[in-house]
């Protein structure tokens, strides 16, 4: 029996903002993808300097990086690959994630020093296939989104200490096998497969008949609507002891297009969950309301378990509507707090003085304050910050801000959905 240790907690980073918002507030590793040959190309993604400038960040805070190189190659690919994985040997990231064995073949000629950790999308569902990869040489693979707890413990058994298993255990669930989609390169002409996802799986459809054009026949279940492919969003924060007991060695976050408000809330919440098992088993099970409610407050699609606990039921999809959850307003990430008290932030959501905010702390803590004075830079006083990335300085009731913490409040109300 393998000796339980504790998981790293791997957060996505979208941009170099994001990358810095995971790593403060608690990223034991993150994951990002340059602007080629990632499966988030419509993510912001990073350059090749913001690429080095993301290592050193994050290397120089005990916080490793490994790049996104995970898509499933054309022929047409091949020769831009060997490029790509030149420069990434220069800046030497902690390990390169990859599903193609033909881009596997490329890495380990061009820069075999950098670890490779294979990318779910190589579809991982048994031991074997996890010894496969070992022998050519990775080190890490991610399972397949379709394995329970039971038999990723069952491929635990089945290897060497050498061979690592993350796990995704957050975030957005994708409808097709191992997020191998076909979907949207069908109807939009982008391949999920090549990073272009245009997520088809979350619209809504109807049924026309070939003798009756322009007629279409709702496609429901039971009247609850018409959305059948939309899958609630994985969540397992509950459920910490199950996975650390599969001998899971990394937790995986999934969201490479989200907000820093949303990395910075899963991070925070996952670091504390992880964290507090770790000291004490009752004192995780003593603050599950508080993860609970944390959790909540970043965009969600309501939660579910997945396939962890066995194959997922009816009530794993969302039938009546494709919206996000929103029960928390990204308002900025402070950059600067002056002597005299006031904060520096650039403004992401409309707000005004007299407003209710919180102040998001790194270890768990949130400042509860009121917005006295909103100014532009020049010092011109204004009632409200209307325009998204203004630069501000604003005034609070109460003290404690520091340079990376996040400001959120609640939204509206009327405004808890969004598409």
């Amino acid at each position: 029996m393998q000796k339980i240790t504790k998981p790293e907690l791997l957060l996505p980073a979208g941009s170099l903002e994001v990358l810095k918002t995971a790593v403060r507030y608690g990223a034991d590793a993150v994951y990002l993808g340059g602007r080629a040959f990632s499966l988030r190309a419509k993510a912001k993604n990073f350059s090749y300097d913001e690429m080095a400038e993301g290592i050193k960040y994050s290397h120089d805070r005990g916080v490793k990086v490994y790049v996104t190189a995970n898509i499933l190659a054309h022929e047409s690919d091949l020769d831009e690959a060997e490029r790509y994985f030149s420069e990434l040997k220069e800046l030497s990231p902690d390990a390169i994630l990859i599903a193609d064995p033909g881009l596997f073949d490329i890495e380990q000629k061009v820069c075999p020093e950098i670890p490779v950790h294979i990318s779910t999308q190589a579809n991982n569902c048994n031991h074997m296939t996890f010894a496969f990869w070992r022998r050519l040489g990775a080190t890490r693979v991610v399972c397949a989104r379709e394995l329970s707890l039971s038999e990723i413990r069952q491929i635990r058994e089945e290897l060497d200490d050498g061979m690592q298993i993350e796990c995704f255990v957050h975030g957005a669930m994708c409808i097709s096998y191992s997020g191998r989609c076909l979907l949207s390169a069908y109807m939009t002409g982008r391949s999920a497969n090549l990073g272009e996802c245009t997520h088809p799986c979350r619209w809504k459809y109807a049924v026309s008949e070939e003798k009756r054009p322009g007629q279409f026949f709702p496609v429901k279940e039971n009247d609850r609507g018409t959305f059948i492919f939309n899958s609630k969003d994985l969540c397992m924060i509950e459920h910490i002891p199950e996975l650390t007991g599969a001998g899971i060695a990394s937790f995986k976050i999934e969201g490479r297009m989200k907000t820093a408000l949303y990395v910075a809330t899963v991070a925070r919440t996952y670091r504390r969950a992880i964290d507090d098992y770790f000291t004490d088993p009752k004192l995780y099970e003593n603050n599950l309301e508080w993860y609970r409610s944390e959790i909540g407050k970043c965009t969600y699609r309501q939660f579910t378990t997945g396939f962890y606990f066995g194959r997922p039921d009816e009530d794993a999809q969302i039938y009546d509507n494709s919206t996000y959850v929103v029960d928390s307003v990204f308002l900025g990430i402070i950059e600067e707090v002056l002597p005299d008290g006031r904060i520096k932030i650039t403004q992401k959501n409309k707000f005004c003085t007299g407003d209710t905010i919180e102040i998001m702390k790194a270890d768990g803590r949130n400042i509860v304050t009121a917005v006295k004075k909103i100014e532009s830079l020049d010092g011109v006083s204004q009632e409200s910050a209307p325009h998204a990335c203004q630069p501000l300085y604003i005034t609070v009731d109460e003290a404690g801000a520091e340079a990376g913490d996040l400001m959120r409040m609640d939204p509206a109300p009327g405004k808890k959905e969004r598409q």
